[in-house]
């Protein structure tokens, strides 16, 4: 009988754990087809949101034109008809470059005896563009400088120039472009004239740029937070060279190396084209921006210039160029600036450029500027 009775209850014991058993194979699965349901029904929901985020308009344009139009009908899904294609990514947004560059170094040590090659000067700025194009990697400049230097049988010079200026503009954090105008032939030389030349050619190739640097070849910075841009007024920085004791020679001094912006450049009519020869083209320049009339600048500038002690600049010393002599008519010229800036400037300047050829750190442009009249020009 005790027998009989234990084969029951265990019997019954199994029964139950199979039971148990089934209870919970239920449950499982009960639970993981409601999960796959809540599941499903949060995705609609999460896909819906980021089309919404990613496309207001076209969400706000579908529903406004279903309004506005009662025979426009909605997607069979009854939601908003979004691109299939997304935009790619943008670009990220750089932040202004700073008033004040942090990886100035200060006081230059300069010197012009070890040997220069191109090929050095190259390595040496590997970030600047072919035709001596430069922008910050960092950082969105406030303007586009070109700097624009008169040049004639000047190589020598033109590699130290560049040895010492690029990674001086670069540190200052410059967008900017280096041009060398090539006076061809042999006739009397011109500075101002390729000035105006520069500034022209420069807009030629990129109308982007607000701030002109116009530079002898022969002159480089003792410092590099003599910064090499445009301000309110026009800019003189080479205001302390070695070749006059680091000590303006006179206050009308206006040469070496100078900047103005486009409309300060425009509004003096640019420089004056008939300085053939050594001398005055920068007394004239200075006498466009800031020789008083009845108490009344011609143009209503003040030339503007760098602490004495940061606008240092060394010289390369050199013989007087060939058909380079001084011009014996400039002195009566500056004196008849106010009577010959309207007529002779920009305006009037007349050239044919022979070649441009785009280097790895400048932009040299052949031209020719005719040769001088073989008569003093009139005023």
């Amino acid at each position: 009988m005790s027998r009989l009775l234990g084969g029951t209850l265990e019997r019954v014991c199994k029964a139950v754990l199979l039971l148990c058993l089934l209870h919970f194979l239920v449950a499982v699965i009960l639970y993981f087809d409601v999960y796959a349901q809540h599941l499903a029904f949060f995705s609609r929901f999460s896909a819906r949101g980021p089309a919404h985020a990613l496309h207001p308009a076209a969400s706000s344009s579908s529903s406004s034109s279903n309004c506005s139009r009662p025979n426009a009908t909605a997607s069979s899904s009854g939601l908003p008809e979004v691109p299939s294609a997304l935009p790619g990514p943008t670009a990220p947004t750089l932040p202004p470059c700073p008033d004040s560059p942090p990886g100035l170094v200060g006081r230059l040590l300069i010197e012009f005896t070890s040997p220069m090659p191109l090929e050095r000067v190259q390595r040496e700025n590997p970030g600047v563009l072919m035709g001596g194009r430069y922008t910050p990697p960092d950082c969105t400049p406030a303007q586009t400088v070109a700097v624009i230097i008169p040049f004639r049988h000047r190589e020598h010079h033109l590699r130290y120039w560049l040895h010492y200026l690029h990674p001086i503009l670069r540190r200052q954090r410059l967008r900017y472009g280096v041009y060398v105008i090539n006076q061809h032939g042999e006739d009397t030389f011109n500075r101002a004239k390729l000035l105006n030349v520069g500034f022209l050619e420069a807009l030629k190739e990129d109308a982007a740029y607000d701030c002109f640097i116009f530079s002898d070849v022969d002159l480089v910075p003792m410092d590099d937070r003599n910064l090499y841009r445009c301000g309110d007024q026009p800019r003189h920085f080479a205001i302390a060279m070695d070749k006059f004791g680091f000590r303006l020679p006179y206050a009308g001094y206006f040469g070496g190396v100078s900047g103005l912006s486009k409309a300060q450049f425009l509004r003096i009519n640019g420089f004056p084209n008939e300085y053939w020869g050594w001398g005055g083209e920068d007394d004239d320049i200075f006498n466009r921006l800031s020789v008083p009339i009845l108490r009344i600048s011609l143009t209503g500038m003040k030339i503007s210039r760098p602490d004495i002690r940061i606008g240092r600049y060394r010289m390369i010393k050199h013989d007087r160029d060939k058909h380079n002599e001084p011009n014996p008519q400039r002195f009566t010229k500056i004196q008849n600036t106010k009577l010959t800036m309207k007529r002779d400037g920009i305006g009037s300047v007349r050239y044919q450029v022979l070649e441009v050829s785009r280097q790895p750190l400048f932009t040299n442009i052949t031209v020719d500027i005719g040769r001088p009249p073989s008569w003093p020009p009139r005023g």
